[in-house]
């Protein structure tokens, strides 16, 4: 079992060397229908940290509300 949990531990962190982690209730645009994403833990990938903010964040959830 120890093996197993160790592997697992391994290759979650592999992956998340790609990937940051934003904290905090942000939202997406709603869309033609009316739906929205809202999520408070967001998996971003780094090379498209940049314009994270801009597509995704806190005003847009005052907007949909």
């Amino acid at each position: 079992m120890k093996i197993i949990t160790t592997l697992m531990l391994f290759i979650f962190l592999t992956h998340c060397s790609t990937q940051s982690v934003k904290l905090g209730k942000r939202c997406t645009v709603a869309g033609q229908d009316g739906s929205f994403e809202k999520s408070f833990i967001w998996l971003v990938d780094k090379s498209a940290i940049q314009n994270f903010d801009k597509k995704i964040n806190k005003e847009n959830c005052k907007k949909n509300s």
